[in-house]
């Protein structure tokens, strides 16, 4: 059965889904994107070939099933954007994988997440809801992605690596194998991780230090 869907962010991300989805239904037909939900720009406004069809507060009036996909980057934006619809009944959240990505049957998805294209996921992995996984990522065995993360372009996850709830892993970051990073972090585009993140916090560099 075909669902209706909206992308939730009509930037530049937004429009990447928008593709990921285009994608998933090239291969089965399995999403009908009615458009995109966003707060910024007025009812009506066409973004590429899709239309902004409505914002946060009005698509909670709606009486038809919905489901939506939180296209924000920004994880502590997206975790409430995501909060506050989770009590409307006919709001829905969808989970979308590129068919190009390349998984073992050992792994779990949480709700609410996005696995662009390019990106392999190995063996025993646990990935939480509304989790980010950009392009062109790798993670390794008995990894855990906690909910509202986002790994942002070509990051590397080595094996028994666990990123805690609403982190953000920067561009091209590499974390070697069995670290924890705590929930809150931010790690700069292009640092290494070495040691444990236990703190919330910005960290950056190789090694990545906490920026103070």
């Amino acid at each position: 059965m075909i669902k209706d869907l909206a992308i939730i962010g009509a930037g530049g991300f937004g429009r990447e889904v928008a593709w990921l989805v285009e994608r998933i239904n090239r291969e089965e037909k399995t999403w009908n994107l009615k458009g995109f939900i966003d707060d910024q720009q007025p009812i009506g406004t066409k973004v590429n070939q899709y239309t902004v069809i409505g914002t946060t507060e009005n698509i909670k009036q709606s009486e038809k099933d919905l489901y939506v996909i939180c296209a924000v980057g920004n994880a502590k934006t997206r975790k409430r954007i995501i909060q506050s619809l989770e009590n409307t009944k006919t709001i829905h959240f969808a989970t979308v994988t590129d068919p190009s990505v390349i998984h073992s049957d050992e792994i779990t998805i949480g709700e609410g997440s996005i696995l662009c294209a390019g990106t392999i996921l190995t063996t025993n992995i646990t990935i939480g809801k509304h989790v980010i996984i950009n392009l062109d990522c790798t993670v390794g065995h008995d990894a855990i992605i906690e909910d509202y993360s986002t790994l942002y372009p070509s990051v590397n996850v080595s094996g028994m690596t666990t990123i805690g709830r609403g982190s953000e892993i920067g561009t091209g970051v590499n974390i070697i194998q069995g670290k924890t990073i705590a929930q809150d972090v931010i790690v700069g585009a292009g640092s290494v991780v070495v040691k444990d993140l236990l703190e919330s916090g910005t960290y950056v560099g190789i090694p990545a230090k906490k920026r103070v």
